[in-house]
């Protein structure tokens, strides 16, 4: 049988034996919405759990719209087509828009990086500022979480009158779900934040785990940073495999999110009835797996589906090879993984990109795992 793979921007085939194979598992097939745009402007219109995107603006003077980066599949140049048309029909004029780049930890993304993932108009007409998390000067301490994380947030957002969080909610390895609140965190999180949320405490946790919301200490964390942040306004989507527009979800921070969360996981679980020896997967094309930093979230995914001790290999084109310097040093430095697991639970042991490892370590310790891409 012919079984294709989502690799770069292509399409990988492989061939597997009928006598060999158990299933092949994929999401449901979803249509696209027909008018992308007009639904996005009926949803900021009507709204979920809120009063309309006009009504909410009366009084204020300046947004901040927050957008994903580049490792993003989100149609985030349509959203904003749709969500800035309609700021400007409101009244609201370039000058008093601030577009920010929720890069978390990532690299910035400047000049053709930005046109392509904003479009060459609205890179060239409005103030987009890429989120530095190294920066602190460029962040604001406002308080701690009940658990104690420290809030520390980009300046630009929480001086802004009204906050746009814009995303992609689709299943998440650690938050249940992307999209929402983790515009805010990690997207616009200073660095030290991440020690707090992305510790084990937290991802040790068999509730910090794709497609759960309930009790997920991640989601609950990152949810309370967004909301003490002061984030107003949500603008999500769904897409299907084609990377179209499936749903819409505007409005209130928690009531919208998980009408998009629900409507996802309907498209997306799936059941199998046993255990494979060897699971094949995929990194998700790109931008997804333009690194092997990315990819571990596709090994993570597939881990459900193998028994203990088999094996997962994962189609990934790493076009742009490993990841971050950070993880490319902790990725050369730590071999044993056993006695890495153990050092994360110290409280004078803290690395960048730590947690990326430690999912990767969970896909290595439950089975073999061989990449199947350009990465040398």
């Amino acid at each position: 049988m012919i079984v294709e793979l989502d690799y770069g921007y292509e399409k990988l085939e492989i061939d597997i034996p009928e006598k060999n194979l158990l299933g092949v598992l994929t999401s449901k097939p979803l249509s696209a919405i027909q008018a992308p745009e007009e639904s996005l402007v009926k949803a900021l219109k009507n709204p979920i759990g809120s009063e309309s995107l006009r009504g909410r603006l009366k009084g204020k003077k300046n947004i901040c719209i927050v957008i994903s980066d580049i490792t993003r599949a989100v149609p985030t140049k349509l959203i904003l087509e749709a969500l800035l048309g309609e700021l400007k029909s409101y009244g609201f004029e370039r000058e008093s828009i601030l577009i920010l780049i929720a890069t978390g930890l990532h690299r910035p993304n400047i000049g053709e990086e930005l046109e392509k993932l904003v479009g060459k108009e609205i890179a060239q007409n409005y103030n987009i500022v890429n989120h530095d998390a190294k920066d602190r000067d460029s962040c604001i301490d406002i308080g701690k979480t009940g658990r104690g994380t420290p809030i520390i947030i980009n300046r630009n957002f929480v001086d802004a009158d009204f906050k746009i969080l814009t995303g992609l909610i689709e299943p998440h390895f650690m938050a249940g779900f992307s999209g929402g609140r983790k515009a805010v965190c990690p997207g616009i999180s200073y660095r030290d934040m991440f020690k707090h949320f992305h510790g084990p405490a937290i991802l040790e946790s068999p509730d910090s785990a794709p497609g759960v919301l309930k009790n997920n200490p991640f989601h609950e964390e990152s949810t309370e940073i967004a909301k003490k942040a002061g984030a107003d306004f949500i603008a999500n989507v769904t897409i299907n495999k084609n990377k179209e527009i499936t749903g819409v979800f505007c409005g209130d921070l928690d009531e919208a999110f998980y009408a998009g969360a629900e409507f996802c996981m309907n498209a997306s679980k799936c059941s199998f009835d046993e255990e494979a020896d060897i699971v094949i997967t995929t990194g998700g094309g790109l931008p997804i797996d333009a690194t092997l930093y990315q990819t571990v979230k596709g090994m993570v995914g597939a881990m459900p589906a193998v028994r203990q001790g088999g094996m997962i290999i994962t189609a990934a084109e790493c076009r742009e090879e490993i990841g971050s310097p950070e993880f490319v040093e902790i990725m050369e430095q730590e071999s044993d993984f056993d006695k890495f697991m153990e050092k994360i639970w110290s409280k004078d042991y803290f690395k960048i990109d730590q947690w990326e490892l430690e999912e990767l370590t969970h896909a290595l310790l439950a089975a073999r795992a061989s990449l199947a891409g350009d990465l040398t």
